[in-house]
């Protein structure tokens, strides 16, 4: 819809909606992790250094599995390197990241992560956002009121058919994880068990993800019967909904009565709404392309 922001006066370089959208859903994705963190005890500052280098593993993932899904992309041209990338491939990179880092920070990944789940659905959201923006991560074409007309510069970046109206995946993704950000806020403060958070969060937005996939029509990759996201969403709601089974079945520990009996004002009125207004996720980089 809006590609650019606007051309830097006197260098005519470009500055793209969807990466400033990026920039701004990654921050307030740390931000709103790093809040959660310190009221449960987490020390702040290792939150803000944890988050950076998930942020870097995020954007790697994103482009290794962007490869797979896309087996014609240039790997080593400009297009690529500013592409946005697949999210899942971001994902699943920064969970890996997220395991090693927590152990050698000595941070307890289920709370952390815990911590981070929110903000993570924000920011997605947020990214989203800027998928519309560029163009990227369109859906099938409908004669329906919701259908969108893209501009032909977005074509021009991402490939987006301009013939026809869309389905607006981007906004209901966009819509989705919002959903999701204000629900993790409102779970986390009811949680019964370190984990929840982030479990839930697995089988909560593999279950929106997979459904969002049928009106999907960009190029994402196959598997089985399945997108790529799709196959993976099954995967992640499958471990999600174990752990989640797992954790809430065993005996409560000591740490998870204290979460039980955690006081309700930890979150004070309005900070759900304050972290609303600002909190992120995921897809890739400063400049618009597809990411999925």
């Amino acid at each position: 819809m809006l590609p650019e922001l606007f051309r830097i006066p006197g260098l005519g370089i470009p500055v793209a909606t969807y990466g400033v959208l990026l920039a701004i859903g990654f921050l307030l994705a740390l931000w709103t992790a790093a809040r959660l963190a310190a009221r449960d005890g987490l020390p702040k500052a290792r939150i803000y250094d944890l988050g950076l280098y998930i942020i870097a593993g995020a954007l790697i993932g994103s482009k290794v599995l962007m490869i797979f899904t896309e087996p014609d992309a240039q790997v080593f041209s400009f297009d690529f390197l500013r592409s946005g990338g697949v999210f899942y491939g971001g994902f699943i990179a920064a969970l890996l990241v997220s395991v090693f880092l927590m152990h050698r920070y000595k941070l307890p990944w289920r709370k952390t992560a815990d911590a981070f789940a929110p903000g993570i659905a924000l920011g997605h959201s947020i990214g989203r956002l800027g998928c519309f923006s560029a163009g990227c991560c369109w859906g099938k074409p409908t004669t329906s009121w919701l259908g969108v007309h893209f501009t032909e510069r977005a074509s021009e970046l991402t490939g987006v058919p301009v013939d026809a109206a869309l389905v607006p995946t981007q906004l209901i993704e966009a819509i989705a994880n919002f959903a999701i950000f204000g629900f993790l806020l409102w779970l986390w403060k009811r949680r019964r068990f370190e984990g929840q958070i982030i479990y839930a969060y697995l089988m909560i937005y593999s279950v929106a993800r997979f459904t969002i996939e049928f009106w999907r029509d960009d190029p994402r990759g196959q598997v089985l019967w399945f997108s790529t996201s799709q196959f993976i969403s099954i995967i992640l709601f499958a471990l999600g909904l174990a752990l989640m089974i797992y954790n809430w079945r065993k005996p409560k520990g000591a740490a998870s009565e204290s979460l039980q009996t955690k006081d309700d004002t930890e979150m004070a009125p309005g900070a759900g709404s304050a972290a609303m207004a600002t909190g992120t996720a995921g897809e890739s980089e400063l400049t618009p392309s597809v990411s999925q």
